[in-house]
């Protein structure tokens, strides 16, 4: 059923995960928008100084110092939210822990608790609101932030990865299971490639050197963008970054040979420089109060990102990209200077049609196998 959802202005949102990173900066978003925010998440004096600064500036929004990984905190945040706005439209699952080591060196109590954050923390928080909308027959958004990684699996990620995975399988099973009972709510998984928040200072680290996030990088507000376009869009997911696309198309065309390309090259991208921070939020919480990490910056735009918010666009567009795919690899006449320099105009267009035509692309891929690799090297 069709879903029609309130500007932002009007909403009263919910975000866990608030303190930091994606959710810090989507809150800050959303409250300069307009809506009233109602923040969630363990570091209680990060949380209320946030808030405080959010008021200040004539925002609205209220604190919830809550572990989403319990059912019962959960609970204290739809019933804060009630007590403070009377309702929630929007709520956003964002909380969320990482994990860097091999998963033969990771241990039960760790990987647990990993899926007590990441996943149940999701299960959690849909159920609540679900719940909340179905009681009120008013419609409302659940949007919850998985990763690229819930698409394919990282080395030295695998716990991580794992988590994500079961976000998504969760996430689509409590689509189908709101439009079977034609319950008034959108529900999105956003997928963010790397993104330069404090994550790899924050997660658990079990290598030999300080983690890192695989380039390229996108800054925190650019996610926050996609996840306040689907609180106010319904739409069924959105990929924040093409960056990770190449890796999920190939593991679905060529899996066997996408998996001997990441463990051999994935591991020494998930190794950064320096030393290795003292402590992690795997437990408790972490130093929390900045949406961008110290030592990474992200790009403040992704074109492959804005063209899924247009659907119609993106199909138009698409199917032009398809035809430049096959004018790529099929005219020999194109003059070396021109390839790279097409290649990079239409690379995120290319990457929508190619996830829009996957059989037409792979027929054309296998005909032109050399000139498919020269295109795949320009839009790097």
């Amino acid at each position: 059923m069709a879903v029609k959802l309130k500007p932002l202005a009007d909403q009263v949102i919910v975000i866990t995960g608030a303190s930091s990173g994606i959710g810090l900066a989507t809150a800050r978003k959303a409250a300069k928008a307009g809506a009233a925010v109602v923040l969630a998440a363990r570091n209680g004096e990060a949380l209320r100084a946030i808030c405080e600064d959010i008021n200040a500036q004539g925002g609205r929004a209220h604190a919830v110092v809550a572990d989403v990984g319990a059912p019962e905190d959960v609970d204290k945040i739809a019933r804060a939210a009630i007590a403070r706005f009377d309702r929630f439209d929007t709520w956003i699952n964002d909380a969320g822990v990482g994990l860097y080591g091999e998963l033969a060196d990771t241990s039960a109590e760790d990987h647990e608790r990993l899926f007590r954050t990441n996943y149940f923390g999701v299960v959690n928080g849909s159920l609540e609101a679900v719940k909340h909308f179905r009681e009120g027959r008013r419609p409302g958004a659940v949007i919850n932030v998985g990763s690229a990684l819930s698409d394919v699996a990282a080395p030295l990620m695998g716990a991580y990865s794992a988590s994500k995975h079961a976000v998504k399988g969760f996430t689509d099973a409590l689509r189908l299971e709101v439009l079977r009972e034609k319950i008034p709510v959108s529900v999105t998984l956003i997928k963010p490639s790397s993104v330069s928040t404090p994550f790899a200072d924050h997660a658990r680290n079990l290598m030999d050197a300080p983690a890192s996030l695989r380039p390229p990088r996108y800054a925190p507000e650019v996610v926050a963008d996609a996840i306040l376009h689907a609180a106010v869009h319904p739409i069924r997911d959105i990929a924040v970054g093409s960056g990770a696309r190449p890796m999920a198309i190939g593991s679905a065309a060529a899996p066997i040979i996408v998996d001997q390309v990441l463990a051999r090259m994935l591991p020494s991208m998930s190794r950064g420089r320096g030393d290795k921070p003292a402590h992690d939020s795997l437990y408790e919480p972490g130093v929390d109060g900045l949406t961008e990490s110290e030592h990474l910056k992200g790009r403040r735009f992704s074109v492959y990102t804005e063209v899924q918010k247009r659907p119609g666009l993106t199909i138009g567009l698409g199917a032009l990209a398809v035809v430049g795919i096959a004018a790529f690899l099929g005219r020999e006449g194109l003059s070396k200077s021109a390839r790279p320099m097409l290649a990079k105009a239409a690379g995120p267009l290319l990457l929508a049609a190619v996830m829009r035509r996957p059989a037409t692309t792979a027929k054309l891929v296998a005909r032109h196998p050399g000139k498919a690799a020269r295109l795949a090297a320009a839009l790097r």
